[in-house]
């Protein structure tokens, strides 16, 4: 096979173009799509979003697999690798402050908003507004129901989000025993645990899928439930995102295994999914401890 020892230098490419207008229609359809259900009336905002998804999973489908093609006739050098594995860590490290912006807000909602809105600290002032108003959390009593009725219960941790952090806890061993299969040269159980992995991603989404019916059909917290259900929902929302196309990326890397792709030399693909799984599973982590237990 062919070998670049130096940074290889790729022909022109369309991907970026068609990434560029995907991800536009994409975000303008969502926009609409917002705006229609905000107004009560129909602005194809729906439409126009699954079809600006569609161009993006186009393009990742094309440009991935342009890249698989490369690796795989060896075009790609060390240097090359190393691009990857730093690109791949600020990708990670973006997705962590991502994160950290939520979870900043919560902490802000809860040590230094609702104190004041309480009366409680130099801003208390605000306690004029809603003199009734208590500081407690998770808030089962909004200072204006009429407008964000609050929810009648919260979500149990001890049950369901239990059940899921025992699921991605186990999901990240499974997926770091392949891991060490995959470098043994050992393919029968890389496909069994990464297999197992999968699963385990699928039975966590469906449990929370469940969970969201219960939330919204039984206990009345929802995204207008006033701030808890806010950032409840996008917390949870947002981790569960990441969980599905993490679950789509173990996926592709189980039909990579399964057509003999990845060795113990060339496996940086594999390891990238499992550097994002586990990232998926310790923001997990951070989620049941402050948004289901405190």
């Amino acid at each position: 096979m062919a070998s670049h020892e130096h940074y290889y230098v790729p022909a022109q490419s369309k991907w970026p173009i068609i990434a560029t207008l995907g991800m536009f229609v994409t975000m303008y359809g969502l926009g609409t799509w917002l705006i229609g259900l905000k107004a009560g009336r129909d602005t194809h905002g729906a439409l126009i979003f699954c079809v600006g998804a569609l161009m993006v999973a186009y393009m990742m489908f094309g440009w991935f697999g342009t890249v698989i093609k490369e690796g795989r006739a060896g075009l790609y050098s060390a240097q090359m690798d190393r691009s990857f594995r730093w690109g791949m860590s600020w990708f990670i490290f973006s997705e962590v402050m991502f994160f950290v912006a939520f979870f900043g807000a919560l902490f802000y909602v809860r040590h230094i908003t609702l104190p004041a809105l309480a009366g409680d600290g130099p801003k208390g002032i605000a306690h004029m507004l809603w003199p009734s108003f208590e500081n407690v959390w998770p808030l089962l009593h909004t200072p204006d129901p009429k407008l964000f009725p609050p929810p009648k219960e919260v979500i149990d941790p001890w049950h369901l989000p239990l059940i899921n952090t025992a699921l991605l806890v186990s999901s990240s061993v499974t997926v770091t025993i392949a891991h060490h299969a995959l470098k043994k040269g050992h393919r029968g159980a890389l496909k069994l645990w990464l297999a197992l992995t999968i699963l385990l991603g699928l039975a966590f989404l469906t449990l929370q899928a469940f969970e969201y019916h219960e939330a919204y059909t039984e206990l009345g917290l929802t995204l207008g439930s006033g701030i808890y259900g806010a950032t409840f929902f996008m917390l949870t929302g947002f981790h569960g995102a990441h969980v599905t196309i993490g679950t789509i990326i173990l996926l592709v890397m189980l039909m990579r295994i399964m057509r003999g792709h990845f060795n113990a030399e060339q496996q940086f693909g594999f390891e990238a999914a499992s550097w994002y799984w586990h990232f998926v599973d310790v923001v997990w982590v951070g989620l049941f401890v402050f948004v289901y237990v405190l």
